[in-house]
């Protein structure tokens, strides 16, 4: 079989076999197709789509193409969930749910991806705090999660490598926003995790891949019903992405806000009620809760008692980062040399919150290229608000860059990603839909 006539079949649009899906996987798992074939095949599905069968297969097969993890020998007193993000800007959730997660009695192996076009990465972020290994061997994942409860590491080779090579390439081929593709990466990953329940964010707005709620809808739904295919119980929330999530973007500076916020000295409104309903899903997919205001609570609770803080620092210290990073995050993390406000008036509108995160990337904090290395001190802080009105005193936000010229480019950038009136727009709500099958 010539991977060309599996490439004009899907380019003309036409439904895979099974053999043909198989070639596809087996050939992104060994490398034994060249990227310029996997990228046409993935703008063709891009363009055409895939049924539902073509998807679920694709999923399963990248799912098989590496280990596949089996908690049940571990002896474990609770369930193994995990949330999973579509990806959005300033998207910090994964560093405060896991633990919060654990604390609740849920063990967590993330396992999560780099940035992906103008999203950031949660491998990328996690990899600022200095000395934590987001690829060690599955020895060391396993006794991660089970002595602190949560571990959130980048996917390894051994794992759905498939899905690790095709990752990478679309993130630079304009192939992202494919449901089926986007189906199957993340499904791939958490089935081979060995999960027994999952709760998605599925992000809508300016700056997801989802831009509509029809669209948001549709992929929480092929999620949905692919991951039961799998027997993997998931729920789904679809959730605000009109703007930054939080008050940072950039590696390092979301670090530093989700430590913040698992120390309860800084809890962003928008971001807490995302984190708090993701966490408090996770409780009712498997059970440890059947009302989900208790659940809330009981997530509440573990960051207000410092449980959730204290199991972060146990997972960071077991992925060989600084054992004292929660009570000094400052010393550890990096620095960029230029450090700024940016300044606008009036009340801010809108804001074009892809626009937002390609500014990361022109600073440094995200790819151009694959296997592009990153400067994880560069990003923006202080983000406001939708609604804030600046008066002059308050700046939009602070600049980190590496230069006064990298710095004058972002504040151009960030200006003239948000509109600005004369007054305040109506209120959003960041939680929409819940979705449970």
């Amino acid at each position: 079989m010539l991977f060309t006539d599996v490439i004009r079949k899907k380019r003309d649009g036409s439904e895979l076999s099974d053999d043909e899906i198989q070639l596809f996987v087996d050939g992104l798992a060994d490398n034994s197709l060249p990227a310029e074939q996997v990228s046409a095949l993935a703008m063709a599905i891009y363009l055409n789509s895939m049924s539902f069968d073509e998807a679920s297969k694709l999923t399963l097969a990248m799912a098989a193409s590496g280990t596949v993890l089996d908690w049940s020998k571990e002896g474990l007193d609770g369930p193994v969930i995990d949330k999973h993000s579509t990806g959005g800007v300033g998207d910090k959730v994964s560093f405060m749910l896991a633990p919060i997660a654990a604390a609740c009695g849920c063990y967590v192996p993330m396992i999560s991806g780099r940035g992906l076009g103008h999203t950031g990465g949660t491998t990328d972020k996690v990899e600022s705090i200095p000395g934590y290994n987001a690829t060690p061997d599955f020895e060391g994942f396993r006794k991660t999660v089970k002595d602190a409860g949560c571990a959130i590491i980048g996917q390894t080779t051994d794992l759905a490598p498939a899905d690790r090579r095709l990752y990478s390439i679309r993130d630079v081929t304009g192939t992202i926003g494919s449901v089926p593709l986007i189906t199957a990466s993340i499904l791939s990953k958490k089935i081979a995790a060995g999960l027994q329940g999952l709760v998605m964010d599925v992000k809508v707005g300016s700056g997801a891949f989802m831009e509509t709620s029809q669209r948001a809808q549709k992929l929480a739904r092929s999620i949905i019903s692919t991951a039961a295919k799998a027997g993997l119980k998931t729920h789904a929330l679809i959730t605000d992405m009109n703007e930054v999530l939080g008050t940072t973007v950039g590696n390092a500076l979301e670090i530093e806000e989700a430590v913040l916020y698992l120390r309860n000295e800084q809890r962003d409104a928008r971001l807490d009620e995302v984190t708090l309903s993701l966490c408090a899903e996770m409780l009712v997919v498997v059970g440890i809760e059947t009302d989900r205001a208790k659940a809330r609570e009981k997530c509440d609770d573990a960051v207000t008692s410092g449980r959730a803080a204290e199991v972060f620092g146990r997972m960071v210290s077991a992925m060989g980062g600084p054992g004292d990073f929660v009570e000094n995050y400052g010393k550890h993390l990096v620095n960029a040399p230029v450090v700024r406000p940016i300044r606008a008036s009036g009340y801010v509108a809108a804001m074009d919150t892809r626009a937002i995160g390609n500014a990361i990337i022109e600073l440094g904090g995200g790819r151009h290229t694959v296997g592009e290395s990153l400067d994880l001190a560069v990003g923006f802080s202080h983000v406001v608000s939708i609604g804030t009105h600046l008066d002059g005193e308050t700046p939009l936000a602070i600049v980190h860059a590496a230069s006064d010229e990298d710095a004058d480019a972002a504040e151009q950038n960030l200006l003239a990603a948000c509109e600005f009136g004369d007054s305040a727009p109506e209120d959003r709500p960041v939680i929409g839909e819940i979705l449970t099958g």
